[in-house]
C-alpha cells in the first residue's frame, strides 16, 4: 500500500506510484479539530519519515487526526478511548452534513444570546451528557484550543477570545476532511487493543499524552508510558513499523524531558520543531512564549 502526502491532486489517486514529497508541494494545513498537541502544522514533516509502502495504517491515539489526514491512507484504523471524539470521526466519514449541522446550530445559539453565554450553555450541556455534537463546537471555541478535563471527566476550559469560524468555513473543512478519511475506519478502542490488530508490514503512528505536559487530557492520568513501550516491542517483533512522538526539549532546548527509552527498541531518533506550546500559553495566562520553543522527539523502530 502507498500513501499520499500534502494537498490532494485531483489528477492523482491512491495508486499513484510517486508518493514522496513532491517539489513545491504545499503541506496540508486545514484543521478540523483543535486538540492539545495537535500535529497539523508539521504532520507533513512527521510523515516524511514514514515507510514509503505499508499495509494498513494505525493511529491509536487519534486526537485531531492530523497525521492520518496528511497521509490519506487507502486503509486505516483511527482509534481513541474517548467516545465523543470517535463519534465525531465516524460522523465525518458517514454523515458529514450532520456534523456541519451540529456546529451550525451551536454557532447560531452563540450569535443569538452572546458568545460567552452560549459557550457556557453548550459546555454545561456537554458536561451533563458528554456527546459529539457539543464537543465539536467546544473544541473549536475553547481558549487556545486546549480541551482540558478534570479527573472526573468534567471539561473545564473557558471560552476563547477568538470568534469561532463561520458555518461556511467549517463546512469547507468538513468536506475536505471527508474526502481524506474515506479509506479509514474509526473505533473507540484502548490503544493496546488497536495495536494488537497490526500485522507484519503495517505501520503505527503513536502520539500519546505527553508525560510532562498533558495530564489534563481525557484519560491521560492513567496512561503508562512503560506499557506503551511494551506494546511497541511486541509490534516490532511482529514486523510492524512503529513511529512514536514523545516529549522533547522545552525552553529553547534548555530542558530535556527525562524519559528512559528501553535500549534497542528504536533504531532512529529525529527532532521535530513544533514551535511554541499553546498549552504553556494557556498555563501562563496568555503570556508570550519566546522562550518556550518545543522540540518533539520522533522515535522509529526501523
Amino acid at each position: 500500500m502507498q500513501y499520499e502526502f500534502f494537498e490532494l491532486d485531483r489528477e492523482r489517486t491512491l495508486d499513484t506510484p510517486s508518493i514522496g514529497v513532491p517539489a513545491g508541494a504545499r503541506p496540508f494545513r486545514s484543521q478540523l479539530l483543535k486538540w492539545v498537541g495537535n500535529k497539523q502544522r508539521f504532520a507533513h514533516e512527521i510523515a516524511s519519515f514514514f515507510p514509503r509502502t505499508a499495509g494498513k495504517y494505525f493511529e491509536p491515539f487519534l486526537g485531531s487526526g492530523a497525521v492520518l489526514g496528511t497521509l490519506v491512507p487507502a486503509k486505516a484504523l483511527g482509534s481513541d478511548s474517548f467516545a465523543p471524539l470517535i463519534e465525531i470521526w465516524k460522523t465525518l466519514k458517514n454523515d458529514p452534513e450532520t456534523l456541519i449541522g451540529w456546529y451550525g446550530s451551536r454557532l447560531k445559539l452563540c450569535s443569538k444570546i452572546g458568545k460567552e453565554r452560549g459557550y457556557e450553555e453548550i459546555k454545561a450541556s456537554y458536561n451533563a451528557n458528554p456527546n459529539p455534537a457539543d464537543f465539536i463546537f467546544l473544541s473549536r471555541s475553547c481558549y487556545g484550543g486546549v480541551v482540558r478535563f478534570r479527573r472526573d471527566g468534567y471539561m473545564s476550559t473557558p471560552c476563547g477570545p477568538h470568534n469561532p469560524v463561520s458555518v461556511e468555513s467549517f463546512s469547507q473543512r468538513v468536506q475536505i476532511w471527508h474526502q481524506r478519511v474515506r479509506g479509514a475506519e474509526f473505533q473507540q478502542l484502548d490503544y493496546r487493543d488497536a495495536m494488537r490488530q497490526a500485522q507484519e508490514g503495517d505501520i503505527i503512528y503513536c502520539d500519546p499524552p505527553y508525560t510532562f505536559t498533558q495530564a489534563i487530557l481525557y484519560g491521560a492520568q492513567s496512561f503508562s508510558l512503560s506499557e506503551l513501550f511494551e506494546m511497541i516491542g511486541a509490534c516490532k517483533r511482529r514486523g510492524v513499523a512503529v513511529i512514536l512522538s514523545i516529549d522533547g526539549s522545552k525552553k529553547s532546548g534548555q530542558f530535556a524531558c527525562d524519559i528512559l527509552i528501553p535500549p534497542g527498541l528504536f533504531k532512529r531518533e529525529v527532532a521535530v520543531n513544533v514551535g511554541r506550546s499553546m498549552l504553556r500559553r494557556f498555563q501562563r495566562g496568555g503570556d508570550t512564549l519566546e522562550n518556550e520553543v518545543v522540540h518533539d522527539r520522533l522515535l522509529l523502530t526501523y
